[in-house]
């Protein structure tokens, strides 16, 4: 196999139609009145934005934006208005200031110098919102999570990542930049660095220490199990480099799954226990 970008080409219009299907179906055969999502202004939830939109109608598509103190960013939230209104959802901002202040305060062992943590109490908390939302107003949240920050683990457990449907996550970093040009997304947002906006000035191709460009064929590589050694010769890596990425990817394996049990009955939850149910 050679790993070059034309690896990641898809069928745009099929994957489309494939997704704006998935949450179409998904909604109706919950019984929910929409879906709400965190609309944070970034690649990721402007393109899972504008998908539902196209599948169920902007009007049963919430975007709620989250700002706080710490991380307001003007042009994020410009961003997210932009996609807003061009593809007619629906929105609401709350400042979430005060809830985070109100966490920290109550933590005997709160440090506020340990950005992991205290980021990770960010995803959170705006998780709760999305959640409150969603069971306040029938609807089911829409996550945004791609594939290539899910496999390496890089998201918060119980945080970003916690959703009804995600309908992106198969789909690696620069795949979904080029679904969002399909889709209509603003070229600024296409173009815009990615980041959690955990902390001021935090990007996310900085703490992966790569290009999503070289992340994505690595993590493809993986994917159809190719060894470290061929993958970093094709890509004119470094061994060590790729071999992270691996041990990344391995070790964040309990972030993806759902609570491991110990296995005592005939048929475990989570394990060969599974039933197609709706989420309501």
């Amino acid at each position: 196999m050679k790993l070059t970008s034309s690896v990641l080409d898809l069928d745009w219009s099929e994957v489309q139609t494939k997704l704006t299907r998935f949450i179409k179906d998904y909604v109706e055969k919950s019984g929910a009145k929409g879906v709400i999502l965190g609309l944070s202004g970034g690649i990721d939830s402007c393109t899972v934005a504008a998908l539902s939109a196209l599948a169920i109608g902007g009007d049963k598509v919430l975007g709620v934006m989250l700002p706080e103190k710490e991380t307001y960013n003007v042009i994020d939230f410009e961003h997210a208005r932009l996609v807003a209104e061009k593809f007619g959802l629906k929105t609401e901002k709350v400042d979430i200031t005060s809830t985070l202040e109100a966490l920290y305060n109550s933590m005997p062992i709160f440090d506020p110098s340990d950005n992991t943590c205290k980021g990770n109490l960010k995803a959170r908390t705006r998780m709760v919102y999305f959640y409150y939302y969603a069971n306040r107003l029938n609807m089911l949240v829409c996550g945004s999570s791609d594939k290539s920050e899910t496999m390496v683990g890089y998201f918060t457990k119980w945080g970003d990542v916690a959703a009804d449907i995600s309908p992106v996550m198969d789909l690696y970093k620069t795949q979904v930049r080029k679904l969002a040009q399909r889709l209509g997304v603003p070229k600024e947002i296409v173009a815009k660095p990615s980041s959690p906006a955990l902390w001021p000035g935090q990007l996310a191709e900085e703490e992966l220490g790569m290009r999503y460009e070289d992340l994505d064929l690595i993590l493809y590589g993986l994917e159809h199990f190719m060894r470290t050694d061929e993958i970093a010769k094709q890509l004119n890596l470094e061994m060590e480099l790729v071999d992270n990425i691996k041990r990344r990817w391995l070790s964040t394996e309990h972030k993806r799954r759902m609570l491991l049990t110990a296995k005592l009955e005939y048929r475990t939850i989570g394990t060969d226990f599974r039933i197609m149910r709706n989420p309501h």
